[in-house]
């Protein structure tokens, strides 16, 4: 048999006009912007002190095999701390972190000299110290965990799914019409 398809042609275009244009440019800016929703909210629960770990929460957003991938984080070494909590305080009180990560605590309390804690902080929270002849050191058993990344994940999943949803269809439809 020879001879061609009707309309195959058309066919074609729209169906190349169609995986271009979901897995393009735009689908990076609907996880962009699905994802500063979820920067938005972490930043909201944030726990802070002078602001340093709240203005440290950015995003990124970028293709790994084939996958648009976005991403929420902290440079801050003190980011997970914050998290997840320290010590036997930070085991006690853990709720809110993701299910998805095991997490172990020191089960000890520890001591931290003076130059690498700042006296107000210390006084805030009413550590216990020792003055020796190397210098003051306070005792801490930890803190309780202050989730805010995982939480703002899970607060915004639905969200976020339905507007690269929405997206997609949209493109979907015009390129099926043009």
């Amino acid at each position: 048999m020879t001879g061609s398809i009707k309309g195959l042609d058309s066919l074609m275009k729209k169906y190349n006009n169609m995986t271009s244009s979901v897995t393009g440019p735009g689908l990076e800016k609907a996880v962009g912007a699905s994802i500063k929703m979820v920067q938005g909210e972490a930043k909201l629960l944030c726990p802070v002190n002078d602001g340093e770990l709240r203005q440290s929460i950015k995003t990124s957003v970028y293709r790994q095999d084939e996958k648009v991938i976005g991403a929420a984080y902290t440079n801050k070494k003190h980011g997970p701390y914050v998290e997840f909590g320290t010590g036997p305080k930070g085991e006690a009180d853990h709720a809110g972190i993701s299910p998805e990560v095991s997490q172990s605590y020191t089960q000890s309390p520890w001591w931290i000299h003076v130059s690498q804690i700042d006296a107000a902080t210390a006084e805030k929270y009413h550590m216990f110290y020792i003055d020796t002849p190397e210098g003051r050191f306070y005792q801490s058993s930890g803190q309780a965990a202050q989730p805010f990344m995982y939480p703002a994940l899970k607060n915004n999943e639905d969200r976020a799914t339905r507007n690269i949803k929405n997206y997609l269809a949209r493109e979907i439809r015009k390129a099926v019409q043009d």
